[in-house]
């Protein structure tokens, strides 16, 4: 049998010190996550980070660094997931875009609020991801190739 990690990536997007998030179903539970999902054939990890943050929340976004690599086993389906984390800018909104299947809505929370709901975190990388970024992690782009 061959193991294979899932390849995922994600944003981490502020303004005015709030980040965006996603309000989702997974696992039978209404979630919060970064906007997140898996890298599709022939995209780069960029690309597959502004698609995934467009169908999920209607934000085009610019990708400004690198935040981190993350490996994460889920307990629901111990899938191995690694994740590559971008810090990206918000650019424009399409409001009237519908989202991705099972997402509820998008929505900006504060660093406070982020915290407040950690019980609804769809992982513990949602709030390391925001952790990381406040604590000034980021590195350039030419990192990966």
């Amino acid at each position: 049998m061959e193991w294979l990690p899932h390849v995922t990536v994600a944003t981490v997007v502020e303004k005015n010190g709030r980040y965006l998030l996603v309000e989702e179903h997974s696992n039978g539970a209404l979630v919060l996550n970064q906007p997140a999902g898996h890298l599709d054939e022939n995209e780069t990890l960029q690309q597959a980070a502004v698609r995934e943050t467009y169908e999920e929340t209607g934000w085009t976004v610019e990708i400004k660094a690198l935040l981190g690599l993350s490996l994460y086993r889920s307990p629901h389906n111990n899938i191995t997931y690694q994740r590559t984390t971008f810090i990206a800018d918000p650019v424009s909104h399409n409001a009237s875009l519908t989202l991705d299947d099972g997402i509820v809505r998008a929505l900006w929370l504060t660093y406070e609020e982020v915290l407040a709901a950690s019980q609804r975190m769809r992982s513990p990388m949602v709030i390391r991801s925001i952790e990381q970024y406040r604590n000034g992690h980021h590195y350039p782009l030419e990192m990966i190739y």
